[in-house]
């Protein structure tokens, strides 16, 4: 009987530290509703296969004095989809290094506005409570009033999980 308790323990115990390793898996703990998407975009770590799903690089590496987004990859395939699917984000954000490899730091989730003002606001997303960041005017020409939600799956974000910019990534 005890050696059934200390199997049982054991197992137990197990399961614990496999579930302790996917919640940190990638760059640092993130918040248990966010580790589905961590593991659901840790295909895109190969850019041949977010290319493959649709994505394609609309930016260059993006960066401000508070520290940079990286590229945006998009798929405008789910920019054109009002809906929000927490598991297959709109934009994909990569960092390239001194010899241009590509290593994916984030996420970011995108709607266009829908009555396309910057004065209202009643559209908002929000995602796992977090509003999103606008309305903003488009970024490039023919690019509508939006909003956006960057969220640093892959990368620590020392300013948090849910930051526009990230202070510990600069471009090369």
């Amino acid at each position: 009987m005890n050696r059934f308790i200390v199997t049982i323990v054991l197992a137990l115990a197990g399961l614990a530290a496999v579930a302790a390793a996917v919640a940190v898996a990638g760059d640092g703990p993130l918040p248990a509703e966010l580790q589905d998407v961590r593991a659901a975009v840790a295909r895109y770590h190969s850019v041949e296969q977010a290319t493959r799903d649709g994505y394609v690089q609309a930016s260059p590496c993006e960066s401000s004095p508070a520290g940079a987004m990286g590229q945006h990859w998009v798929n405008f395939a789910l920019m054109a989809n009002p809906a929000i699917d927490p598991l297959r984000p709109e934009v994909l954000l990569y960092l390239p290094d001194a010899n241009g490899n590509l290593k994916l730091v984030g996420v970011e989730y995108l709607k266009f506005d829908a009555d396309g003002s910057l004065l209202t606001d009643d559209d908002r997303p929000f995602f796992f409570g977090q509003p999103f960041d606008g309305p903003m005017p488009g970024h490039n020409p023919g690019m509508p009033v939006h909003y956006d939600l960057h969220v640093w799956v892959a990368e620590h974000n020392p300013n948090g999980v849910y930051a526009q910019w990230n202070p510990a990534l600069r471009c090369p």
